[in-house]
């Protein structure tokens, strides 16, 4: 991790935090040995040692380095090439791998920075990443995982110079090989020894730094947080503040995420009561320094990362079979709904919920259905009877409801389906009304039921809409209802909404 300096960087509930539902495991992640990763930061050390104590930008530490991770790739059936490019005077060098077969059109790419600063030998800062992503990279090939999208991985030169490596390579690449690669994943600093666990904010959820990223970073920060979820631990959110690789990749609109350990920065008592480790000190007291050895590593912290790493590559490097469902939300549990996203909704009662909803009729009429497609819960327009039919339908103008975010795979027919129904007295108007919407780089509707001067009772309705048009964007879905003329009585629902792979 470079030092700091100043980059430009390239239940429902209102405002909630939206959460993907977790997409389908077509192939287990293999478990990725720490005694094989601490192997790969010995030899490391060791590099250092032979030449004069670093592994920095224009020394010989550094070329041995990409020389070693040279030689386990070309082993194990990579094609690599060794990228050079000259800073300060000196010649730096990429490792680019990247395995054969996999759609070439969809690259996900997986990278470390692989230098030192000339303090020390940089084995946390960062072997540790360079170490954890070379035996994931092994692990592909010793598993026989064959991808549907292509991987490459990569070793940073120069990054503790001001990420001057990956730099070089993006900027040199052709814009029809950057619209190629769909994924970005960086891991820098993944065995801190006062380990913290954060994530790069692809969302910009904290409301800090310099904002989220690309569409498509939020999908890999979910992911990741699934599989530390599975450890039992929280992660905190960590800026997209220009200190490392990614910078260069979501300045040209690429999507990317990772994790990191901490550097300089101290731990909190609120950490350290999640996390363990020492409140008030810092993540890497070895931060930049000669110290920062092999004994400068937390293992339960590098292990757990070197597993994280393979399961985002395995996670977000699938694609798909035909007859696959995507994306689905029966609406039973809390997913990430979130109502008047954007501020402007008018309605004055039944706005979007998602609760088991409760029989209501007038004059014969049932408004509200008390049966949901499946389970108990739908998202509905006020989902209690209340004293009268018309005590908690849509009244005063528009509800709208959007869903989590949804990464849809490139190159795939596409299919939405989902129930409805749109209720009414005969005190509706045309002005009344259900929307859905699709929403990626452009808008769709792909329902519109308008009110009308006659009863209409609750009935639910299939929907099936080709949605192929938004193959390999990260979409939400959009509801809207209205009450928007005079008075009238109004209701409407939605369940068990899917997205699936014909």
């Amino acid at each position: 991790m470079k030092l700091p300096r100043l980059l430009a960087a390239v239940g429902l509930a209102v405002a909630t935090t939206t959460v993907v539902a977790a997409s389908p495991a077509y192939a287990a992640p293999p478990d990725i040995s720490l005694t094989a990763v601490k192997a790969h930061l010995t030899q490391l050390q060791s590099i250092a040692t032979a030449n004069g104590g670093n592994r920095a930008h224009g020394r010989p530490g550094y070329l041995a380095s990409v020389n070693y991770i040279k030689g386990q790739l070309d082993a194990v059936g990579y094609s690599t090439v060794i990228q050079s490019f000259t800073y300060n005077g000196a010649t730096g060098y990429n490792l680019i791998a990247d395995w054969p077969g996999g759609d070439p059109n969809q690259v996900l790419m997986t990278g470390a920075h692989l230098d030192s600063v000339t303090a020390g030998p940089g084995i946390n800062d960062n072997g540790s990443g360079s170490a954890a992503i070379l035996e994931v990279a092994k692990a592909v090939a010793s598993t026989g995982y064959q991808p549907g999208k292509h991987l490459r991985f990569g070793w940073w030169g120069a990054e503790e110079l001001g990420l001057r490596g990956s730099q070089f390579y993006v900027n040199n690449l052709p814009s029809s090989e950057r619209t190629k690669i769909k994924g970005y994943l960086n891991f820098d600093m993944v065995g801190s020894p006062n380990a913290g666990y954060f994530v790069y904010d692809g969302d910009n959820s904290a409301g800090t730094g310099a904002g989220p990223g690309p569409a498509g970073s939020t999908q890999i920060e979910q992911v990741i947080r699934a599989k530390f979820t599975s450890y039992g631990i929280t992660m905190d959110d960590t800026d997209f503040d220009g200190r490392s690789d990614y910078g260069p990749f979501i300045a040209v609109g690429i999507p990317a995420g990772g994790t990191f350990t901490g550097a300089e920065g101290t731990k909190s008592s609120s950490q350290a009561s999640r996390w363990g480790g020492t409140a008030g000190q810092a993540f890497d007291v070895c931060y930049h320094r000669s110290c920062d050895t092999t004994s400068n590593i937390n293992d339960t912290a590098l292990d757990r990362n070197a597993d994280a790493i393979a399961h985002a590559v395995w996670t977000l490097s699938e694609v798909p079979p035909t007859g696959t469902t995507l994306w689905s939300d029966t609406f039973e549990t809390a997913t990430g709904w979130t109502v008047n996203p954007a501020g402007t909704d008018t309605a004055t009662t039944g706005a979007w919920e998602r609760g088991n909803p409760a029989g209501t009729s007038s004059s014969g009429v049932t408004t509200q259905l008390d049966a949901t497609v499946s389970g108990v819960n739908a998202l509905v327009t006020g989902a209690a009877a209340g004293a009268s039919a018309g005590a908690n339908d849509l009244d005063g103008g528009t509800t709208t409801a959007q869903s989590p975010t949804i990464a849809l795979p490139s190159g795939a027919t596409l299919r939405l389906t989902f129930q409805y129904y749109l209720a009414h007295l005969n005190n509706a108007t045309s002005a009344d009304l259900l929307r859905v919407r699709v929403v990626g780089t452009t808008s769709t509707t792909v329902l519109t039921v308008t009110g009308a001067a006659s009863n209409r009772a609750a009935a639910w309705a299939s929907s099936s809409v080709d949605i192929s048009a938004f193959a390999g964007q990260t979409v939400r879905i959009v509801v809207e209802a209205a009450d928007a003329s005079t008075a009238s009585l109004v209701e409407a629902a939605i369940d068990d909404v899917v997205i699936a792979r014909l």
